[in-house]
């Protein structure tokens, strides 16, 4: 294994440090709850948003805490939730009058994590709940999961929510916002090779030299199935077709199309997979009108990347619009 790595058990640490390092006027890290929160948290005078899961998924979730997204993110080790009471404590440190939403995407240890540490945080009065996102399309239940999987759609629920409460909004209206977003995004994804964590030093899984996972999750987990490899227009129309029908998105919807690596795919690739998917989808009567291109939500090193569209109205687009400031450039 050839990567930055002094000690695997640091790697978090690490790089949670030197994000702070890079960002001392906009960020504060705690080390001894894996936190990283706005500068600035909390504000009394809006709901703050929290979201956690394992670290391996950058940006998600660290790299984009700061005004409009997240106020505050508490990661586990690599692709592990963190534990009940770094949520907890982080629940405490950014409770407000108006409430502490928590982000959950629907990975069995998250869900536990969150909801324990939420049940500590009300036993002291502090007013938190949780939002679930689960827009993977792919399979139903996982290994990690109870129900469709959390991934890359994330981003936008976080994008809506973040806008939602840098408005003002009360923790009702949060919630009511960030449901309707997720309720109308979509992904699937698809792995060409396999990531290697840190503290494993080799591959999670293996795929042949011409073997593909179509579905995969952003943990390595399986997907709907392993095939050979094919070109990048096949793969593209595979995923959008999964996608569309899923909802279903129909002839005269607007969409944000989202095309999102998985870590070790270059640009110029992700470019060609979202040329086929916007001629695919304008051919079937949807109106890509919101682009997105690049890495959001990431899974180490896997070589792949995933498709996500959201219906889009006048609200869901006014929020996606709305300014935010984070250390990745992402929206």
């Amino acid at each position: 294994m050839k990567k930055f790595v002094n000690d695997p058990k640091q790697f978090v640490p690490e790089m949670l440090e030197g994000l702070a390092l890079a960002n001392p006027h906009t960020l504060k890290y705690l080390p001894e709850y894996n936190l990283v929160m706005r500068a600035d948290s909390p504000r009394e005078d809006k709901v703050s948003i929290v979201q956690g899961s394992g670290s391996g998924h950058e940006p998600a979730h660290v790299m984009i805490v700061g005004r409009g997204m997240l106020d505050a993110a508490c990661p586990g080790d690599v692709f592990a939730a963190p534990p009940m009471n770094y949520v907890y404590e982080t629940a405490k440190l950014l409770a407000t009058p108006k409430g502490v939403l928590l982000l959950v995407n629907n990975y069995t240890g998250d869900r536990m994590a969150f909801d324990m540490g939420k049940e500590m945080a009300e036993s002291e009065g502090i007013k938190v709940e949780i939002l679930t996102i689960n827009d993977d399309v792919a399979v139903k239940d996982s290994t990690y999961t109870v129900g469709r999987r959390g991934v890359a759609g994330n981003f936008f629920v976080i994008k809506a929510v973040g806008a939602a409460a840098e408005q003002g909004a009360d923790l009702d209206e949060v919630i009511r916002v960030g449901k309707k977003v997720n309720d109308v995004t979509r992904t699937m994804g698809v792995a060409l090779t396999a990531c290697t964590p840190p503290a494993k030093g080799s591959p999670l899984f293996e795929l042949g030299a011409d073997e593909i996972e179509m579905g995969v999750g952003i943990h390595g987990e399986p997907g709907r199935e392993r095939k050979k490899m094919t070109n990048a227009d096949a793969l593209t129309d595979e995923l959008l077709d999964a996608v569309v029908t899923d909802l279903p998105y129909t002839a005269g919807d607007n969409v944000a199309l989202m095309i999102n690596g998985l870590g070790g795919t270059p640009i110029s690739e992700l470019y060609i997979l979202y040329r086929r998917a916007h001629q695919q989808l304008a051919e079937r009567g949807i109106t890509v009108t919101r682009s997105y291109v690049n890495e959001y939500c990431t899974s180490l090193d896997m070589a792949g990347a995933s498709l996500t569209l959201v219906k889009l109205d006048d609200e869901i687009d006014a929020l996606l619009s709305a300014p935010a400031e984070v250390p990745v450039r992402v929206f």
